[in-house]
């Protein structure tokens, strides 16, 4: 039996003749983007593409056949890489063309002020989150919100203020259905520190609490605090900020709000007990959309809509991409796709911005590998 040391030099000459072999498929791959240019083709050729994955699976042994098809796919991707880079012409890819248009065309700066649409009422958290992003926005609100997607697509709001994710509580999962029947961009997000206080009328007492509402991501980050009152119903409403005000205006002194500090005084109320979140580090994410595509300076993170073919490994074979690019992948959540059975919807949120090669080389890719897909926006995060 040869020794280790034998076998490892016997590997070292083998990888040396890949990568001399890389290097020389790459500079044909330059040569094919030269016959592209003066032929007026797209660098894009899924059909080929597909080809030469298929082929690779039968030129091993069937065991290796997967990782020799993993091998080709990030072979070709290095190869349109270095063609989009040589080429330096999105053009030939309407979604990476209307991305260069968008970074072309927006402003340098953020606007201070807009119309802004939020869901709820005065002293929503949404709210506050629209504060955070403007520094003097014009607030309306929708009681839906569906209601925020509608009035950004028909322009009656220039931004929508809408939650995404709760650090406790998890996705809010209407918003991702929402997502998949609006047409919008997000521009900007935001993190707002989440802090619910049991608010009621003045000359209530938390013994003679017989209702409690809320909306459902506070009751689901309050349950600890809840469920100490045993004789206590809970109910859900539309926001947190709506549930104060209900209680507001029913006058009466055995019922409260799991609400936001700033809602005690907007509303007259008094806190019978503060900070009654199960978890003290609570934060909900916030997206701010807008009905045409913005890209400003410093957006470092995207979102993509993708939907994959129903075949074993395609997930597998996206979250290669991601790999072989060394894109960090911030969120990943899968949800049904109505009306189309065991069918799912992925929302990916990535870190990388919308100027690297790689962003521009993961967008040319996605729909050889995609039964469809949408790019949701590139932006960064305001702290």
């Amino acid at each position: 039996m040869a020794e280790l040391s034998d076998l490892r030099q016997q590997i070292d000459a083998i990888d040396a003749r890949i990568f001399e072999l890389f290097s020389e498929r790459t500079k044909v791959a330059e040569e094919v983007a030269s016959y592209k240019r003066d032929n007026g083709m797209r660098v894009l050729d899924p059909s080929r593409e597909r080809a030469k994955v298929a082929d690779a699976a039968g030129r091993v042994p069937e065991d290796l056949s997967t990782y020799a098809q993993v091998l080709m796919e990030l072979l070709m991707e290095a190869s349109r890489a270095r063609q989009h880079e040589l080429l330096d012409d999105p053009s030939d890819d309407p979604v990476l063309a209307k991305i260069e248009a968008a970074r072309k065309n927006t402003p340098e700066l953020f606007p201070p002020s807009a119309h802004v649409s939020c869901q709820g009422v005065e002293g929503a958290y949404s709210q506050i989150a629209a504060e955070k992003i403007f520094k003097r926005p014009l607030i309306s609100y929708s009681p839906t919100f569906d209601g925020v997607f509608r009035s950004v697509e028909q322009g009656l709001a220039q931004y929508g203020v809408l939650p995404l994710e709760n650090s406790t509580a998890g996705s809010v999962n209407q918003m991702f259905d929402l997502m998949m029947e609006h047409s919008f961009y997000i521009v900007r997000s935001t993190r707002v520190k989440v802090d619910h206080n049991l608010l009621a009328n003045p000359g209530s007492t938390l013994e003679g609490i017989r209702d409690v509402y809320s909306h459902e991501q506070a009751i689901n980050q309050c349950s600890e605090f809840l469920s100490g009152l045993p004789d206590v119903r809970v109910h859900v409403c539309e926001n947190t900020a709506v549930a104060a005000e209900r209680v507001a205006e029913s006058g009466r002194t055995d019922v409260a709000a799991l609400s936001s500090l700033p809602c005690a005084s907007l509303y007259g109320l008094e806190v019978l007990s503060s900070s009654v979140q199960d978890r003290d580090n609570n934060y909900t994410r916030f997206a701010c959309i807008s009905k045409k595509l913005e890209i400003y300076p410093g957006a470092n993170r995207a979102s993509l809509m993708i939907v994959l073919p129903h075949v074993p490994g395609a997930l597998y074979k996206l979250l290669a991409k991601f790999y072989a690019l060394d894109i960090n992948l911030l969120k990943l959540e899968s949800r049904p796709i109505p009306e189309r059975d065991f069918e799912f919807m992925f929302y990916f949120d990535i870190e990388c911005p919308a100027a690297a090669p790689e962003f521009l080389s993961l967008m040319s890719t996605l729909e050889s590998l995609c039964q469809e897909y949408r790019y949701l926006g590139s932006y960064a995060e305001v702290l």
